[in-house]
């Protein structure tokens, strides 16, 4: 979800959310998942994000 969020974050955010009252509570939850997930900055993080990824996939 942390970098789903770090993605939408970086579009223009007018154009999936037309209120900007919501802009901040995105970014304050980002902020709060990049504190809390020191995972996020590991040298093997794309690798998790793949291994995470994979496991949550409906098999079939």
């Amino acid at each position: 979800m942390s970098h789903w969020l770090e993605k939408f974050q970086m579009t223009d955010l007018s154009c999936v959310v037309d209120d900007p009252a919501v802009w901040v509570p995105i970014h304050r939850i980002a902020g709060t998942l990049d504190k809390a997930l020191p995972e996020l900055f590991a040298p093997d993080y794309e690798q998790r994000l793949a291994a995470a990824r994979q496991r949550l996939r409906p098999e079939g």
